[in-house]
């Protein structure tokens, strides 16, 4: 189960103390001011139905992290770099002034949970409701309102983030790799942290960007030379592998042997 969170803020509760630096009517006031109102603490307990305790952060801080995230378009190192460095983000998500946030990673295991959770768009709905209740965020935030926000961060954001990191851990770990993903894969500069520059709220250059990740996968396992490979190899091998065939189907007009491939 859910279980309750008993952690104390790092510093300062930023709202507070630093109240007039946070844009009055901005998404940041929103959050700070409505947080509590729009992810109740059993508002996720379905998500993490284990009896071993409680989740290492309060799903809440999450929730509100992921909805920044989808308006700004940020990867999960941009975000969590936010969170840390941004009295705005720290107040809108509910952090101390020296709160440090939590590794990038959460972020995915969060969205995973959310999308194979009964209720996907539990986070837009709750949005949806506040603000029509508020009337606080008007014309230049009204993509808050817009579910394929969250459904790029919920599905689209989460592939596109796995599949690079698996990349980059097989470039890092397996001899040989670097020189084979050098040569054969295009889709992103895998030596940047952030993610890749494309405008997301365009559905054909993220369904584009997907399918060129994909076929970057499959040409760094497919040129990687044959060798014996100890356990952190064989490992990264193994994750790129499944990362890449888990959440992706052939594209709809494929005829499964072009080599073009979508979302599941």
């Amino acid at each position: 189960m859910q279980g309750e969170w008993a952690g104390e803020l790092v510093g300062p509760d930023v709202w507070e103390t630093c109240r007039e630096l946070i844009p009055a009517g901005s998404v940041f006031a929103f959050l700070a001011e409505h947080r509590e109102v729009l992810f109740p603490p059993g508002m996720f307990a379905d998500m993490y139905p284990s009896s071993n305790g409680r989740p290492n952060l309060p799903p809440q801080v999450l929730a509100a992290t992921v909805v920044l995230q989808s308006l700004q378009g940020l990867s999960d190192f941009e975000t969590v770099q936010e969170l840390r460095c941004d009295l705005r983000w720290k107040a809108a998500c509910g952090l101390g002034l020296y709160d440090t946030a939590f590794d990038p990673s959460l972020l995915t295991y969060f969205r995973r949970r959310l999308r194979h959770s009964a209720d996907p768009m539990r986070i837009f709905t709750k949005v949806k409701e506040v603000v029509a209740a508020t009337g606080v965020l008007k014309a230049r935030q009204r993509r808050a309102l817009d579910s394929t926000v969250l459904d790029d961060a919920v599905a689209t954001q989460d592939t596109v983030t796995q599949i690079i990191s698996a990349i980059r851990r097989v470039i890092r770990e397996v001899p040989g790799a670097q020189e084979v993903a050098a040569e054969h894969c295009r889709a992103h500069d895998y030596t940047d942290p952030g993610k890749p520059r494309i405008a997301w709220d365009d559905e054909t250059a993220r369904a584009t960007l997907v399918d060129a990740l994909v076929t970057d996968a499959l040409n760094l396992l497919g040129y990687l030379p044959e060798q014996n490979l100890g356990e952190k190899a064989a490992n990264a091998v193994g994750l790129l592998a499944l990362v890449a065939g888990q959440d992706v189907e052939r594209a709809e007009d494929s005829d499964g042997r072009d080599g073009r491939w979508r979302i599941a």
